[in-house]
């Protein structure tokens, strides 16, 4: 087909990102019953109850379309986070604002450096606008930001960092960080994908939001996704310098967020109760699991998100034996973490269930 072979070289070579398969067909495929999800760091609570009840309040208004500038939600996420209305940006999940930015503020040949085993959207939305990426492997399974740092040349537009990273849950410190922006051109954009901050205990964490200036290129990503248990709805956010934002307005398609993603996100930023609930599960969880994978004798990495990866051998292998057991993890070889596997911390119900699944699993391996 001649419009086929007319699509340029770098959309044909690209490789789909690749979905895991809903937990209802994994239990046909499989023969099992009350399967266990942990694959795709979900909230094991489920949404806020807040969000819940603003979307039932307003179902007979599904009919209007929503509010293209998420008015209600910009304003209230505004002010909890101190900043101006025109600095933040929602998108179909923070996917969608890596995309906008892209798209803004890349063109074909242009460079982008990233860590090499980092969350894997970033090479391809790189590559989708013609532009090049330029890999750092991670020092210590941790963004090494000095190297990240030397790597960047005249044709670097744009830096993507992940604080937690994802898929092994690391952070970098703020004395790291703060070395890293005093190297930093402010022509280059500094993309901060933290996506998973709200679960970060350590002290010396570096909130990328404290460091925002007029005159420095920082894009922060945050999601409704992950702590407030909103993934369905696929609403994320970005903040910058509101000359960023204006840029990347002109590209965003209208109507991008729908109106139960806006209702919802908006309720849930008054929920308290959940996000402590959430954050305490999470705690209690990721302490059982990190004892228990030391009594397996199983390497892991510590984390900071609400994820762990852990080395298990033959990590496709694991994946596939803990599947017929009824318990969904994340395989680890697309990361190039062939050995390992990523599980979400679920409600301890679950995580007993996927720890006696492992135990199992290992003894037969």
């Amino acid at each position: 087909m001649k419009s086929v072979e007319q699509v340029p070289e770098y959309i044909r070579s690209l490789i789909p990102y690749e979905p895991g398969k809903p937990i209802e067909e994994v239990e046909r495929e499989y023969g099992i019953a009350n399967s266990v999800k942990l694959a795709s760091n979900e909230n094991p609570l489920g949404p806020s109850p807040k969000a819940v009840a603003a979307i039932r309040a307003k179902l007979e208004e599904l009919h209007l379309y929503p509010d293209g500038d998420c008015f209600y939600l910009k304003n209230g996420l505004a002010r909890k986070l101190g900043v101006l209305p025109e600095q933040v940006i929602f998108g179909n999940g923070s996917n969608e604002i890596i995309e906008l930015a892209a798209r803004t503020f890349m063109r074909a040949g242009d460079e982008a450096v990233m860590a090499e085993q980092a969350f894997v959207v970033y090479q391809l939305i790189v590559q989708a606008v013609g532009a090049k990426s330029k890999q750092v492997p991670l020092r210590d399974y941790t963004h090494d930001l000095s190297a990240i740092a030397e790597a960047i040349s005249p044709q670097t537009r744009v830096v993507f960092l992940a604080n937690p990273n994802n898929p092994t849950g690391t952070i970098f410190r703020r004395d790291e960080w703060e070395r890293f922006l005093a190297k930093l051109s402010r022509d280059v954009l500094l993309i901060v994908d933290e996506a998973y901050f709200e679960y970060v205990q350590d002290a010396g964490y570096a909130d990328s939001l404290k460091y925002h200036q007029p005159d420095r290129a920082i894009l922060t990503l945050r999601t409704f996704s992950k702590l407030y248990g909103l993934a369905g709805l696929r609403i994320g956010y970005g903040v910058a310098p509101k000359e960023l934002i204006a840029m990347m307005q002109r590209v965003r398609q209208p109507f991008n967020v729908n109106a139960p993603a806006q209702w919802a996100a908006l309720a849930a930023l008054d929920d308290s109760d959940h996000v402590k609930r959430s954050l305490a599960v999470n705690r209690q969880g990721l302490e059982y699991l990190q004892s228990e994978f030391k009594k397996l004798g199983l390497p892991f990495v510590p984390s900071h998100g609400n994820f762990i990866l852990v080395r298990v051998g033959k990590g496709q292998e694991v994946f596939k034996q803990l599947l017929r057991q009824g318990v969904i993890v994340r395989p680890m070889g697309g990361y190039k973490f062939p050995e390992h596997v990523r599980v979400t911390v679920g409600t301890m119900d679950e995580n007993r269930k996927f720890i006696e699944a492992l135990e199992k699993v290992m003894q037969n391996s």
